[in-house]
């Protein structure tokens, strides 16, 4: 078998997957990625409370980490903000 190595979409793909496995919610997007010594770090946007308007959508972004193989070394939420809003609080 050859040493191939995941590529960045795989890796933001693999990370989506375990957002989506682990909290029970479909990510809206990948908002960040940078390889590391041992795979890759991503950051996941998720919309954690839908209201209306939705411009008041509560989004989290989470830091995920997978290694080589995709598979998940670390996970957890970064940040939280309404959808409306620019910068941070």
């Amino acid at each position: 078998m050859t040493d191939a190595r995941l590529t960045a979409q795989d890796a933001a793909l693999s990370a989506v997957r375990h957002v989506r496995e682990l909290t029970g919610r479909d990510p809206e997007g990948v908002t960040s990625i940078a390889r590391t010594d041992d795979g890759w770090r991503v950051g996941v946007e998720v919309v954690e409370t839908h209201r209306v308007p939705d411009s008041t959508d509560i989004l989290a972004v989470y830091r995920v980490e997978v290694d080589a193989a995709g598979d998940l070394v670390s996970y957890d939420r970064d940040d939280r903000y309404y959808r409306g809003r620019a910068g941070k609080e």
